[in-house]
């Protein structure tokens, strides 16, 4: 077992539709769901009603057999540029940044760890998602595939 992490994990995919379209689905955290292969609900908290700087939201998540909720807030939420979130359990912050090309957009898919790991996430990943190592192959992983479902829809 490991406590060590990457700080920083970071996909990027062209995406064949401009900017505009691409926010739709990446500006609502209520769609993380049909993106993320580890998420399988987001609603936002009791007197959120809508997705901005400082909502705050609820997800149910999954890895196996294994569920668990996190609690998040959005830390950055510059419409058709980027939007950015913070999970109090783990202290990471997710982001996507868009990007426009002659062809469409670039969508950055980013997990960060400014303030490192908390130490009940380390506990957790080492004690049931395999250690850190392991671990972050399949955050890997599961951006790519975010990213792959999230072209997938754009471009449809």
């Amino acid at each position: 077992m490991g406590t060590t992490h990457e700080p920083l994990l970071e996909d990027r995919i062209e995406v064949g539709a401009p900017v505009s379209r691409v926010w739709e689905l990446v500006g609502d955290v209520c769609r993380m769901p049909e993106w993320s292969p580890q998420v399988m609900s987001t609603r936002l908290r009791a007197g959120h009603d809508r997705c901005r700087l400082g909502a705050e939201f609820t997800s149910r998540n999954h890895e196996g057999e294994l569920e668990w909720n996190t609690h998040g807030q959005i830390t950055r939420y510059d419409p058709e540029h980027a939007i950015a979130f913070r999970i109090a359990e783990n202290w990471v912050v997710w982001s996507f940044l868009l990007a426009p090309t002659d062809d469409g957009t670039v969508l950055t898919h980013r997990r960060e760890t400014p303030d490192g790991l908390s130490d009940i996430s380390i506990e957790f990943t080492d004690a049931f998602m395999g250690g850190q190592a392991s671990f972050t192959e399949t955050l890997r992983a599961g951006m790519r595939q975010t990213l792959e479902r999230i072209k997938a829809t754009a471009e449809a």
